[in-house]
């Protein structure tokens, strides 16, 4: 009953929220626009980034429709629900001017106000059923009950096995252990979400206490970490005496009514409106790296050359001059770099800069998002700076890759579904990776146009480095399918990732993998799972031309 009238209630403020029809503050000025496509390491689970924070400067970037009306509402993204098929599926960036000390909930005000002014958002509340799992108590639960001294907790930590501690090499699986003290039924519902909730086809399902013990209860839990949600179960059942059951439960939504699929045009101030951000680094350090040790890692002393971009410095350890040229100008497919030396990809730096502390990082301070593109400039500027780089686009004939149809084996998709892709099994089916793991990416698409698809490739398949792909199957309409592939370079000599070399494995004639472990290129997978091909073709294509670049840098 308890769990029924916090949802009710829940809802009639949500509404109450959503429905107001007082006037909203919003932003002085704002720019509003599409998305940049992804440089060529985009994210295999795009995701919007922000609220990122700038000076005045307040922006929310790579945001689906769903993304922002789940920030601007308070509510998780998959209550949001209905509209049009785009709306989880494009994306977009909002940067707006708002003065640094206004509160969030005024910002999120401001960005309700904003989706209804730019993009004609119109939509209402609603209470929908969602799985979820109900915490009951079973015949003769195990608990002992809490003394009552000490504060509420629930926490969870690493058993290590016998052996574990006998040097290098593999060790003894462990056990986690979770240990609750003078902890609530409640408090215990929410601490084994994490491990259980997934599990009912929703990220976001709930579970709910209806075991009726009142009071505070001192227990442990143990399990493998490579437990599955029914050993978990098993183990509350057994272990506590206690059993988790699959129910529905109502939640509060937001159902999306209209919107539009472009916003309207920014206002002509807008290029004005915001400061540039710093076109260099106040302090920097570039110089070679130290040499690797006899038992360093593959790239030198250990390090793959990624970055710890912070709020006011960044530290780069033991990268090579392609990795930093990558970051500079946004290039991340070899090809489309033309005239790199061959120290390029040896030669090794470290590189610690401190910028302004006006750089855009996280809302509230904290340093575990920042806007790269905001030091991209600071980046090119040093490298011309400090290795006399001369360099300029041009567009020549290249190798690019083209999506082409064979014998398509795509089942027609329902237009008013949504646009999306997903990775793992749809619900209800199995998942293959548990009997072939070397196939461990698994995409199931959704109403998607091959245009579409085309332009996701080097998303949703990042390790192959594909660049830009181009749709020429001549296939109309929207698709639903599942393609399942294994990584690029699945230990398989045969399979080469997109790069100088030119070739994924298996582009052209359609191969049958020959990795012992059943791994299958993602060229093959489009092949045989989808009756098209993926091959290069000559295309003009825009590249960046290195004229000169010494081989070290000047000195510090």
């Amino acid at each position: 009953m308890r769990t029924i009238v916090a949802i009710s209630a829940l809802a009639a403020l949500t509404g109450a929220a959503f429905g107001q029809s007082d006037p909203k503050p919003s932003f002085e000025i704002a720019d509003v626009h599409v998305s940049a496509p992804a440089g060529g390491t985009p994210s295999a689970t795009p995701s919007m980034r922000g609220p990122l924070r700038q000076g005045v400067r307040w922006e929310l970037k790579n945001g689906s429709m769903v993304d922002l009306v789940a920030y601007a509402y308070g509510v998780a993204p998959d209550k949001v629900l209905g509209g049009p098929s785009w709306v989880e599926f494009d994306r977009f960036d909002v940067i707006a001017k708002a003065e640094p000390n206004t509160p969030p909930e005024k910002l999120k005000a401001m960005l309700q106000s904003l989706l209804a002014d730019r993009f004609k958002l119109v939509f209402h509340s609603d209470t929908k059923p969602f799985p979820g799992w109900a915490l009951t108590a079973g015949k003769n639960p195990k608990l002992k009950g809490g003394d009552g001294s000490g504060e509420p907790r629930c926490g969870l930590r690493m058993m290590l096995g016998p052996g574990s501690d006998a040097g290098p090499g593999p060790r003894p699986a462990g056990t986690l252990l979770g240990s609750c003290q003078n902890a609530t039924m409640e408090m215990f519902a929410n601490f084994i979400r994490a491990r259980v909730a997934p599990g009912a086809g929703n990220s976001n399902a709930q579970i709910v206490d209806k075991t009726e013990l009142t009071g505070t209860y001192d227990f442990e839990l143990k399990f493998s970490p490579t437990d599955s949600q029914p050993a978990i179960i098993d183990a509350v059942d057994k272990q506590l005496g206690l059993k988790l059951e699959p129910i529905q439960i109502p939640m509060p939504v937001i159902l999306v009514d209209s919107a539009n699929r472009r916003p309207t045009p920014n206002a002509p101030e807008v290029a004005k409106a915001f400061p540039p951000p710093p076109g260099e680094f106040e302090v920097a350090s570039l110089k070679p790296s130290e040499p690797a040790p006899p038992t360093g890692g593959r790239n030198g002393r250990g390090g793959n050359g990624g970055g710890v971009y912070q709020s006011d410095r960044l530290t780069r350890q033991n990268a090579t001059l392609t990795q930093l040229i990558n970051t500079a100008w946004n290039i991340y497919t070899p090809d489309q770099i033309v005239g790199l030396p061959k120290f390029a990809d040896t030669d090794r730096y470290d590189l610690m800069a401190t910028v302004t502390k006006s750089i855009a990082t996280t809302e509230g301070g904290t340093r575990d998002q920042v806007d790269l593109d905001m030091y991209r400039p600071m980046y090119r500027k040093l490298l011309i700076d400090r290795f006399h780089m001369k360099v300029h686009f041009e567009t020549r004939p290249m190798n690019a890759w083209v999506l082409t149809a064979v014998k398509p084996k795509l089942q027609q998709a329902d237009p008013a579904s949504r646009t999306k892709w997903t990775e793992g099994p749809a619900q209800g089916e199995k998942d293959p990776r548990k009997s072939n793991p070397a196939l461990r990416r698994l995409v199931n698409c959704h109403n998607m146009t091959m245009a579409e698809f085309a332009t996701l490739l080097p998303t949703i398949a990042p390790g192959y480095q594909l660049g830009t792909v181009r749709d020429e199957t001549g296939l109309e309409g929207s698709w639903d399918f599942t393609l399942n592939f294994s990584g690029a370079g699945f230990d398989n000599p045969g399979i080469i990732i997109a790069g100088r070399g030119g070739a994924v494995g298996g582009v052209g004639p359609q191969t049958e993998a020959s990795d012992p472990s059943g791994g299958i290129s993602l060229a093959d997978a489009i092949g045989k799972q989808l009756g098209l091909k993926l091959e290069l073709q000559k295309r003009p294509m825009q590249v960046l031309v290195i004229d000169h670049i010494d081989p070290k840098p000047t000195e510090n």
